[in-house]
């Protein structure tokens, strides 16, 4: 989904072009005399059209998302818990319950693990 690039607004000329934009539109917003909450949605619009034209808009998610603590050793553990979990809620029996929460355990600790190892690689390639 396409989002606004609302932190362009900390760049000095962007936010200077935004403010201007917008004072010039909110005060013509204010001479039309509507209620309350027709004006506060008006000056809303106002708000998110401007930020639209003047920051742009980005082209969407990204595509591959990119973990940086991702192993095989984690992917393994992650989908033996969600294979344990999709049992758990066919059977809904506690012995498939306890067998999930175990292989659920387990990925966290495999995940917790594999941040640290690699948090721990790149500090020591910090220091070198």
């Amino acid at each position: 989904m396409p989002r606004v690039r609302v932190w362009k607004l900390k760049e000095e000329k962007t936010c200077e072009e935004y403010r201007c934009v917008i004072g010039d539109k909110v005060e013509e917003a204010k001479r039309k005399g509507l209620c309350v909450n027709d004006h506060w949605q008006q000056v809303k619009d106002i708000m998110v059209e401007t930020a639209q034209d003047i920051c742009g808009m980005t082209k969407g998610p990204r595509r591959h998302k990119e973990t940086w603590w991702w192993t095989e050793e984690v992917a393994e553990a992650v989908r033996e818990k969600k294979i344990k979990y999709g049992k758990w809620e066919k059977d809904n029996t506690k012995e498939a319950r306890k067998e999930y929460k175990n292989s659920r355990q387990n990925a966290n600790r495999v995940i917790s693990s594999a941040k640290e190892k690699k948090q721990k690689e790149c500090a020591n390639d910090l220091n070198d």
